[in-house]
């Protein structure tokens, strides 16, 4: 666990350089490479294992844009502002993300499921921004969002679950089972009508 923190310091710092310090009054100039002595090179081997961790971990097209970084430092801070833009850009991103969480409904014909996929994208988006929305607002703002025709399963769950309590999954996984036996019922009605209608023509 040190030896992570350690790294994490020369990704956060930068790289250790060697130096000696001359003159009067003392100024710190940067040693050659002969002159380093064993602890100088097992502090500044870590700045090339943190490199290595960071390039290990990202795609091609990552890499040729960090490529020619030296340090764990550069290429961390170039992959955030590559990801989350400048200090503006993610304020814009995290505005227009909000804004989309607000306004946030569930489609008339879409599925549970799809519309919980594009609810955590929203989620997971504004957490990888920094914006953290407490989970116990989640299973209030899915109930909010659901059409209308969902009023008598929004209404059961209300009174029947202690909404605190209740976690997303558990929500998610009420709603699915009700609309598979809400489809369920409409596709058996729907068969039973066409078997007690007219045949042929002939009454």
């Amino acid at each position: 666990m040190a030896k992570d923190f350690e790294l994490w310091d020369v990704i956060c710092d930068g790289p250790f350089v060697p130096t000696n310090n001359l003159g009067d009054p003392a100024v710190a100039i940067p040693k050659m490479s002969k002159e380093f002595n064993d602890a100088n090179k097992k502090a500044i081997e870590k700045n090339f294992r943190a490199k290595k961790i960071l390039v290990c971990g990202i795609g091609p097209d990552e890499y040729n844009r960090i490529s020619s970084y030296q340090s764990a430092k550069e290429i961390c801070e170039a992959l955030k502002a590559a990801h989350e833009g400048t200090t503006q850009v993610k304020q814009s991103k995290i505005d227009m993300l909000t804004t989309e969480y607000e306004l946030f409904r569930m489609k008339y014909d879409e599925s549970i499921q799809g519309m919980h996929t594009r609810f955590t994208s929203i989620i997971n988006e504004l957490h990888s921004l920094g914006e953290i929305i407490p989970r116990n607002k989640f299973v209030r703002k899915i109930l909010s969002v659901l059409p209308s025709f969902w009023e008598s399963k929004v209404n059961a769950i209300t009174e029947v679950k202690e909404l605190q309590t209740l976690t997303m999954d558990e929500l998610v996984g009420n709603l699915k089972t009700y609309e598979m036996k809400k489809k369920k019922d409409n596709k058996e009605e729907s068969q039973e009508g066409e078997e007690s209608g007219p045949k042929d023509g002939h009454q």
